[in-house]
């Protein structure tokens, strides 16, 4: 728990003296939707005082500052993030008028358990929607978001950047925040290069999203700083006909889209209508993909069908699969192997069977070992905050400790093999001395409308 610093009390005494009218706010975050909030509403806008913000679910988050350099003029001294847990202490000794809600991937009974601890302690509680934070863009948006963590929009995202650029047309796709390193050197970061992944010192949760889009040959910003960001992205280099939005963290768009598209997941069924703000992104849908209907039981596609058909009766739906094929079968038959999965997909996105387990099964693995009883490190500590993860391993790794920690577990598992089911090869940069064989998987339309349908229609719409 961090304690409170003195010196940002004084600080905040003199801006509060000096605006007698501002409204204090605090930011409750979690690196991302907090930060652009923070940019589209609050900077400049000098009704209000952002006295701090808070952060969750990321490691290693608070305890630094959102720099003076991004917080721009009202904010001399920057503004100072703290541990979530310390919200209700904040609100009293910062005098907070509002606390705006702003991170993704929780269930309503968890924001509402936010909203009490924020009322209780005297303060409104706010939810930021669209017209205050979407960016208008010059050129037509496409955006691909979902209702949870690990529902295959990333694959989503790369189908329908190939259906534009057998086109012809230049695809630049941007990505939902993930900035958790140095924020000024964040504000904007382009990656079109494997070589940019080192360059921006990436961890692998980002490489996990960039490094896919990069070795397809296309484009792909993020930062912190996301009107900045666009207007890098319609003036690139290599060109831009198209801006693709691709959404993390179940979040809705941070551009205004031309056409959005929203992945539901039947794993998961249920779930679309019991997330923030997965809702919401189901609501905003013009188009509705349910994945991964090739390992779903058809009860939980019915249930989504359904949960589809209440809240967004004029999406045009598609059905799609997530097939799956893996470098080497020999490593998995028989063999009793170590399944790694993308980390956020299995702890706040509670997935629990992955693109590894379903590949570990088609292929004819003799078990899944249990990798709990030789985790070190940050990796004990992420299975003691999410004890429900069960016998996959997550390829956690935001931090340097934390991915050294990954490589000491995969390596002291007592396995025949792994099985990497992160959309990265974490052979570059872990030295993983077991045998192992990677997954791959991408979208895959059943039947029609399909997404070339849409894209087409989106084309003639905009005169590309």
């Amino acid at each position: 728990m961090n304690s409170f610093y003195p010196e940002d009390l004084n600080n905040f005494n003199h801006l509060n003296q000096n605006n007698i009218m501002r409204k204090n706010v605090i930011i409750i975050g979690a690196a991302g939707r907090d930060f652009h909030n923070f940019n589209t509403y609050y900077r400049d806008n000098e009704d209000y005082n952002v006295v701090a913000f808070t952060a969750a679910q990321i490691p290693d988050i608070e305890g630094r500052k959102y720099p003076a350099e991004l917080a721009g003029k009202l904010y001399p001294d920057g503004i100072p993030i703290y541990g979530e847990e310390e919200l209700a202490s904040l609100i009293k000794d910062l005098k907070v008028d509002d606390c705006v809600f702003s991170y993704s991937d929780v269930t309503y009974n968890k924001v509402m358990s936010v909203s009490a601890i924020v009322n209780a302690a005297g303060a409104n509680f706010v939810l930021l929607g669209p017209n205050d934070t979407m960016v208008k863009s010059t050129k037509p948006v496409i955006s691909v978001c979902a209702i949870r963590t690990g529902c295959g929009k990333s694959q989503t995202s790369r189908r329908v950047i190939e259906l534009l650029m057998e086109k012809g047309l230049k695809v630049v796709a941007v990505r939902h925040p993930m900035p958790y390193g140095d924020l000024n050197a964040q504000k904007v970061q382009r990656f079109a290069e494997v070589s940019d992944l080192e360059k921006h010192k990436c961890t692998v949760e980002e490489m996990e999203e960039y490094e896919p889009h990069v070795v397809r040959g296309n484009v792909i910003y993020a930062g912190v700083d996301y009107e900045a960001i666009l207007r890098e992205a319609e003036k690139d280099t290599k060109g831009c006909d198209v801006v693709l939005w691709d959404g993390g963290n179940n979040d809705f768009s941070f551009y205004k889209p031309d056409l959005s598209i929203t992945v539901v997941d039947p794993h998961r069924a249920g779930h679309e209508l019991r997330y923030y703000p997965g809702e919401v992104t189901l609501r905003l849908a013009d188009v509705v993909v349910i994945n991964k209907m090739d390992s779903s039981a058809p009860e939980d596609i019915n249930t989504v069908r359904e949960s589809i058909q209440k809240v967004a009766p004029n999406a045009v739906v598609i059905d799609g699969a997530s097939p799956i094929k893996v470098d080497d079968p020999s490593v998995i038959k028989g063999k009793r192997v170590l399944v790694i999965e993308d980390g956020p997909t299995l702890t706040h996105g509670e997935m629990k069977i992955g693109a590894g387990v379903v590949a570990a099964q088609k292929f004819g693995a003799s078990s899944l070992v249990d990798p709990r009883p030789y985790t070190v490190g940050k990796l004990s500590e992420t299975f003691e905050i999410y004890p429900n993860i069960g016998t996959l391993l997550p390829a956690m790794g935001y931090g340097e400790q934390q991915l050294k920690d990954l490589g000491t577990t995969i390596n002291n598992t007592d396995c025949d093999s792994v099985v990497i089911g992160t959309p990265i090869d974490l052979n570059r940069i872990i030295n993983i001395k077991k045998p192992n064989t990677r997954v791959y998987y991408d979208l895959q339309e059943i039947g029609y409308p399909d997404l070339n349908e849409i894209i087409d229609d989106f084309v003639k719409k905009h005169n590309l």
